[in-house]
């Protein structure tokens, strides 16, 4: 399983030109999964995003979780962050996992995410969306979890 975390002021997501969710300041999780993935990559990564300390504290450290700034956390399905690039031009999605155990595992990873207590929103398994957010820092850091 794959996570593309960023920090953000806040997210609009769109579906069709119209806004399905919204998130104030936290944090933007983009969710991949694979082939092989479990439920227990879903509670791993869902802990470790909770806790990530990514947010700065009074003296300008990142110290702080979303769990202790009380961020709100936009979590959308991407099967693309599986894309293998190594050949040709055209990217290969071979590791991805089909989509209707990814969307199961999709769904365990928001409610192991929401059992914190935070506001949390999704995306639209599967749908084409437009997402509008700002990128806080910047701050990107992408998390792996591999069983094998």
């Amino acid at each position: 399983m794959r996570l593309v975390v960023q920090r953000s002021n806040g997210v609009e997501l769109f579906v069709d030109g119209k806004c399905h969710s919204q998130t104030g300041a936290g944090l933007l999780v983009l969710h991949g999964t694979r082939t092989g993935d479990t439920r227990t990559s879903c509670e791993y990564l869902a802990e470790k995003v909770v806790n990530l300390r990514i947010f700065e504290d009074a003296g300008h450290k990142m110290n702080l979780s979303a769990l202790d700034v009380r961020g709100e956390i936009m979590i959308v399905s991407q099967f693309t962050l599986y894309a293998d690039t190594r050949k040709g031009r055209r990217p290969a999605f071979t590791e991805a996992m089909e989509p209707v155990e990814a969307e199961q595992l999709y769904d365990y990873f928001v409610e192991c995410v929401r059992r914190h207590g935070l506001v949390t929103q999704t995306g639209v398994f599967g749908a084409k969306m437009d997402i509008r957010f700002s990128n806080y820092g910047p701050v990107t850091i992408i998390l792996d979890h591999d069983l094998s």
